[in-house]
């Protein structure tokens, strides 16, 4: 294939958007047309489960193609390894200009405000963790722009962080990475003969919590009445690991979250999304308006969910829920993914690495022992394939943090697999023996096709304990093949002290 035809590639990515937060995964009650139109245009995966419902060890499987065993990045703030290779470097040696506007996350925030890998891959980088944050950092592309558009609202911002709410459309952190993507898009085809092909990522911190950022008129663009009410769900015999994280949230204990602060935290929620949406469209409209729709591949994707009270649990954890592990993967690649695609078998963030360094011709033997896990989606949008994986597998190894701002202590491990119908969760290791009693059932079983709130836990149930058993092999296999073939090293953390820690609690 020449230079010439090599598809140019935009990636979105979100940060902490559940898969059922966009209209064309039935959310009616926000108003998403430009990703609803997206998906119409191309594919709609239904069933992309994470590598890990954190971001760090998240993003991390989506920039190597690797998961999370053989990248060695389990936790919020380690480090990813110093010979690791992000996919864009096999993008920059092939011949594309590769940039970054926007949100990375690789590593711990506290690193990587001060430091880049060596084998990002980026031409263009201007990073930045959030509009609140590190804004001193010498990446921080926001904190540029934002001097020079709005000098008082930086002010604003770098006095008081967090507690500025509800940000202005025209200098919000998503506005920014739209326009930037947007301005190099433009430069890359100026004067309409585009010498190499271009990789793209707008990465942005929305929809994650703060809540309270989004510009006041997106919540004309939601349905407050239409918008469900979170899933109760009363039991307390769940897995401890799950009950820890309901008691001790980072967000602060469930039960002293008002309800009134669940309802508020949801409609910034969605307001962000339908934002997010608008700016979406932007580059869209930009890659239209300079005639290069049909020769580029777009994906939309994020890296965990956020439960939203959702089964007694506010934002993300040692937990597998749907609202949690599974998230929106949109493809859109003219003349290749046909328009209207829906696809019911599981994929996994980590396998957009093969799918665009397949997309852009290059060969396999240069990045193949680095992913043997990644899989190209598009022979499964275009149905020549019936599957990719036979199971997804979601690992949290204490990678969050509780109430206390630090990492969980007794540690929480637990492992997902899911095989297209059911969806296993292993919790593994002792806790303290002070929690011993109630600790309750060491995992939790559910079948997809008839209980997709995941309610009726079929764990311990009789009938269930040959699928139980094959579900365990399974992950069985899973580890020891891990365990034999990961090369991974260990990049080590870099944990925030006192005077670096963000207070996340809802309640003080």
């Amino acid at each position: 294939m020449s230079t010439r035809k090599r598809p140019n590639i935009v990636l979105f990515l979100t940060d902490q958007q559940r898969w059922d937060s966009l209209g064309c995964y039935g959310a009616d009650w926000v108003q998403t047309p430009n990703l609803d139109r997206l998906a119409a245009e191309g594919a709609r995966f239904d069933r992309c489960y994470v590598n890990n419902p954190i971001c760090t060890p998240s993003r991390s499987s989506k920039w190597t193609g690797r998961e999370v065993p053989d990248h060695g990045v389990y936790r919020l703030y380690d480090l990813m390894p110093e010979d690791a290779v992000f996919f864009p470097q096999h993008l920059q040696n092939a011949g594309y200009r590769t940039a970054l506007f926007g949100k990375l996350h690789t590593s711990s925030r506290l690193f990587e405000a001060d430091h880049r890998h060596p084998n990002d891959g980026f031409d263009e980088y201007e990073w930045a963790i959030e509009a609140a944050i590190h804004l001193d950092s010498p990446f921080n592309g926001y904190s540029r722009w934002l001097k020079e558009r709005d000098p008082a609202f930086y002010e604003d911002l770098l006095q008081r962080g967090r507690n500025v709410l509800h940000h202005p459309q025209e200098v919000h952190f998503t506005h920014w990475a739209a326009d930037r993507t947007i301005d190099f898009i433009d430069r890359s085809v100026q004067g309409g003969d585009q010498a190499n092909p271009f990789f793209v990522c707008m990465s942005v911190f929305d929809p994650h919590n703060p809540y309270e950022d989004y510009p006041l008129e997106m919540l004309d663009r939601i349905d407050d009445k239409g918008m469900p009410p979170p899933l109760s769900d009363p039991r307390r015999n769940r897995p401890e690991g799950i009950e820890r994280e309901r008691r001790h949230s980072y967000l602060g204990a469930f039960e002293e979250i008002p309800s009134a602060d669940i309802s508020s935290m949801r409609r910034g929620y969605f307001a962000s999304v339908a934002l997010i949406d608008i700016e979406v469209g932007r580059v869209l409209d930009a890659l239209g308006r300079r005639g290069i729709s049909d020769n580029t591949l777009v994906l939309f994707l994020s890296d965990h969910g956020d439960m939203l009270g959702d089964h007694d649990l506010v934002v993300k954890g040692g937990y597998f829920y749907d609202a949690c592990s599974r998230v929106p993967f949109l493809i859109r690649w003219p003349g290749h993914v046909p328009a209207g695609t829906v696809v019911a078998a599981p994929v996994q963030p980590h396998d957009i690495a093969r799918t665009i360094l397949s997309a852009a011709a290059v060969p396999e033997t240069r990045y193949d022992r680095e992913m043997p896990d990644s899989r190209d989606v598009v022979p499964l949008a275009k149905r020549e394939i019936d599957r990719v994986h036979d199971y997804t597998i979601t690992a949290y190894r204490n990678s969050g943090i509780s109430d206390e701002k630090r990492p969980w202590d007794p540690p929480i491990h637990a492992t997902m697999i899911y095989d297209g119908r059911y969806k296993l969760s292993v919790y593994h290791g002792e806790l303290a023996e002070e929690d011993a009693p109630a600790r309750g059932s060491r995992g939790e079983l559910y079948d997809i096709h008839v209980d997709p709130d995941e309610l009726n836990d079929l764990f311990d149930d009789s009938g269930y304990v040959e699928t139980r058993l094959r579900l365990t092999e399974q992950l069985n296999q899973w580890f020891f093949r891990k365990e034999q073939n990961s090369a991974a090293s260990r990049g080590g953390e870099m944990r925030p002290g006192p005077a670096d820690q963000l207070d996340n609690r809802l309640t003080q």
